[in-house]
């Protein structure tokens, strides 16, 4: 049972989270500190972030919080070498940070498409490229992006967004195959529908009011999408995390990994 046990143990290792402040990215961090990582939080929202990291100081765990924008290479940069400076060592990143992005293809504006590649596929590049030359050294460490169902149920209205989401279970396995030598595992996952603050904009009709009715028709019909019956919490996925943080999976990588409820299946 020890072995069980130390498995999932994190400690003395350090992780580095990027959309921390709230969601899955503050589900992820707690749950790495409760496992004993150090964890630096990093969001665009340092207000936010600070808080989840007293939550986890509050609790017992080691974290501190650190603003950065994803989109730009000089921020995340900069995060990963002051986690690298701060544990003196990095085993752990999350790629977390990214937005939603609504609206039928033949819509899309430049802005818009340049906004959201920059945030959800430059920024996990960009964190991944700053991860590896630290990991590398140490011949050892474990990535974990972020994708989404939408890769395997495409869903009109969600293209530009699903579009970055296949891109990044690419680049996962890309990365896996060059990585692997190098002592580096590198892995996904895929969450389905999950009640956050990503969900909340569906809360809004039309005209930017608020609209319970309609977050209710929409967790309403991903609820009849799952065979389980329900929707995915924030801590489903931080589970799932986890796992590909640890040793317990030491034998897994370049795999994209499904939290879905059964919404949708890998090919």
């Amino acid at each position: 049972m020890s072995e069980l046990a130390s498995a999932f143990r994190l400690d003395g290792r350090g992780a580095v989270v990027t959309g921390a402040a709230s969601g899955i990215g503050a589900a992820i961090a707690e749950v790495l500190a409760a496992a004993g990582a150090r964890v630096l939080l990093a969001d665009v929202n340092p207000a936010g972030a600070e808080a989840v990291a007293k939550r986890i100081g509050a609790a017992g765990g080691d974290a501190h919080a650190a603003r950065c924008d994803v989109a730009r290479r000089p921020e995340v940069d900069a995060v990963v070498a002051e986690a690298a400076r701060a544990f003196g060592r990095l085993d752990v990143l999350c790629n977390v940070a990214g937005v939603p992005s609504d609206g039928a293809l033949a819509d899309v504006t430049d802005a818009e498409l340049d906004r959201v590649l920059a945030i959800n596929l430059k920024g996990t590049l960009y964190a991944c490229q700053a991860a590896l030359r630290v990991m590398r050294a140490q011949r050892s460490g474990s990535i974990v992006n972020v994708s989404s169902a939408v890769i395997d149920a495409p869903a009109a209205g969600y293209g530009v967004y699903a579009l970055t989401k296949a891109a990044i279970a690419s680049l996962t396995q890309t990365l896996a195959l060059e990585a692997g030598p190098l002592g580096v595992r590198v892995n996904a996952i895929a969450p389905g529908a999950t009640q956050t603050a990503f969900t909340e904009r569906h809360l809004r009709g039309p005209d930017g009011k608020p609209d319970p009715e309609r977050l209710d028709a929409f967790l309403d019909a991903m609820r009849r999408r799952s065979p389980l019956g329900r929707v995915g919490e924030a801590i489903d996925q931080a589970w799932l995390a986890l796992y590909l943080a640890s040793d317990a999976s030491r034998f897994a990588t370049g795999q994209i990994w499904r939290a879905n409820g059964g919404q949708a299946f890998g090919r």
